[in-house]
């Protein structure tokens, strides 16, 4: 949640759909734990938010205390993804290897900055994070099945 819009309790929402449409059509939302269940609707869109109601939620106090709350949909209520299309949870905790099936590290984040999804690797050598941008020459190879990602990676390029 980004916080609150007016003084009724509206509230901002960040949404990382293809279209703000989907936040409402995929069902109830839910916090992190999956616990508390938010029944929204959207009044309006603006530059990368939509404007949205929650039941229960009545005054500006109540809608500011949900900033920064991350809302999470139920997995069977997204499409299939297409070729070449990933869901950011399916790749979070994938073992990452060179090609030569040395382990490199594990996924740990899927970022996005406004130029393109960046995948946050922890590398099993310990040490800081590393942040690739998640293209084909970087990925070529992102096998869900197999549980696996390869990256292109030598020595030098770090």
């Amino acid at each position: 949640m980004a916080g609150a819009h007016g003084v009724q309790g509206a509230v901002r929402i960040k949404y990382f759909t293809a279209d703000s449409a989907l936040l409402q059509a995929y069902g109830p939302l839910y916090d992190e734990t999956g616990t508390e269940r938010l029944e929204i609707t959207i009044k309006s869109t603006l530059k990368g938010v939509v404007i949205a109601e929650i039941e229960g939620i009545d005054d500006r106090d109540a809608a500011e205390a949900l900033k920064g709350l991350r809302l999470c949909v139920e997995r069977g209520a997204f499409p299939e993804p297409g070729e070449n299309e990933y869901y950011h949870a399916d790749l979070i905790g994938l073992p990452v290897h060179r090609r030569d099936g040395e382990d490199f590290g594990t996924v740990r984040e899927v970022h996005n900055f406004g130029a393109g999804d960046v995948l946050e690797i922890a590398p099993s050598a310990g040490g800081e994070p590393i942040l690739i941008p998640f293209t084909k020459a970087w990925f070529p190879i992102v096998d869900l099945e197999a549980g696996r990602v390869v990256v292109e990676w030598e020595e030098s390029t770090g």
